[in-house]
C-alpha cells in the first residue's frame, strides 16, 4: 500500500500539485502538513508514520517535503527501513526498494558521517588552540542574559530545532537545557513573588 505525505510551508501555498502527483503515483492515503521545513511538530507526518505498516511505501513529491535536514531525512528513512517500510521520492526518482535508491541513501549517510567528523575535528582543533593560549579545557564562554532570552525565544517560536539553536550559540544540548531550566526557574520565582505582592496588597486593602 502506498501512503503519501505532502507539505507546504505557509497557508498561502497550495497542496494541489503534490496531492495530484501522489494520487497519480497510486497513493491510497495522503497525509498533509502546513509547516515550515525547520518546524519539528508535524501532526500529518506523525499520523502517516503511525498508520503505515510493514510492506507499505511512504511516498513524497520531493525530498525536502519530508526531512528538516539531511540528517533528519536519513534518520526518518532508516526508521522506515527498520519497520520494513519502503520510501519513494517522485521528483528525485528515488526508490529505496531499488539498488539505485539504496545507493543514494548510503551516500547521504556517508556525507552525514563526514560532516560529524569535520565538526569533531574543528572542536578538537579549537581545544588544542585554547590550551596553547593557556586556557585549560574547552568549555564555551557563558551566554549573557540577552543571548539567553533570544535563544529561548527561538525555542518557543519553534522555528529552529534544538540542534540548530545549539549550533548558532555554539553550546551543547545539555547546556541548552540547563539554560532553559534555569530561565524557567527564574520566571517561576518572579511569578510567585508577583503573586505574593498582589496578595499582600489585597490583604492591606481589606484591612483599611
Amino acid at each position: 500500500m502506498n501512503i503519501g505525505y505532502a507539505r507546504v510551508s505557509t497557508k498561502e501555498q497550495h497542496l494541489h500539485l503534490q496531492e495530484d502527483a501522489l494520487k497519480n503515483a497510486g497513493c491510497d492515503e495522503i497525509y498533509t502538513d502546513v509547516a515550515s521545513g525547520s518546524k519539528s511538530q508535524r501532526p500529518g507526518l506523525d499520523k502517516a508514520l503511525e498508520f503505515i505498516r510493514s510492506g507499505d511505501t511512504l511516498v513524497v513529491w520531493k525530498l525536502d517535503r519530508l526531512g528538516r535536514s539531511i540528517q533528519h531525512l536519513i534518520e526518518t528513512v532508516s526508521a522506515l527501513k527498520k519497520r520494513k517500510v519502503a520510501f519513494k521520492s517522485l521528483q528525485e526518482n528515488i526508490d529505496t526498494t531499488s539498488s539505485g535508491g539504496k545507493l543514494i541513501f548510503h551516500m547521504f549517510s556517508a556525507l552525514a558521517e563526514f560532516e560529524r567528523d569535520l565538526i569533531r575535528e574543528r572542536t578538537d582543533a579549537g581545544l588544542k588552540a585554547a590550551r596553547a593560549r593557556g586556557r585549560m579545557g574547552g568549555r564555551p564562554s557563558l551566554l549573557d542574559n540577552r543571548q539567553i532570552k533570544r535563544m529561548i525565544q527561538m525555542y518557543d517560536e519553534q522555528k529552529n530545532t534544538v540542534a540548530e539553536i545549539c549550533k548558532i550559540y555554539e553550546i551543547s544540548r545539555p547546556s541548552f537545557y540547563n539554560y532553559l531550566k534555569r530561565q524557567n526557574s527564574i520566571d517561576k520565582n518572579k511569578k510567585v513573588a508577583s503573586d505574593q505582592v498582589l496578595t499582600a496588597g489585597n490583604i492591606d486593602g481589606g484591612c483599611a
